[in-house]
């Protein structure tokens, strides 16, 4: 299993100030990043996947939707969040 408790609570305590604040956005930004990561590589040895396709580009625009939320709230979170995590624009 790929994503276990401790990789959850590691990805918030990095991403979201304390393992307890699930609800962040950086922290749940972190999470799907993880998660796509995840599925791309699943992805590059299983073309034929579809229904993994769909939850990729479900779990794509889930992010999507929170980075543009992030944007309007806090530029300096969204910047920071995007330079840490790697994520192109």
């Amino acid at each position: 299993m790929y994503l276990t408790k401790e990789v959850k609570t590691e990805i918030f305590k990095k991403h979201g100030g304390e393992e307890k604040n699930t609800g962040s956005a950086e922290g749940q930004i972190a999470l799907f990043t993880h998660r796509i990561n995840h599925l791309t590589e699943h992805l590059k040895n299983n073309r034929k996947d579809y229904n993994t396709e769909r939850s990729l580009v479900r779990l794509v625009g889930k992010r999507r939707s929170l980075l543009d939320y992030l944007i309007k709230k806090d530029i300096t979170r969204y910047r920071a969040i995007i330079k840490e995590l790697n994520i192109r624009k």
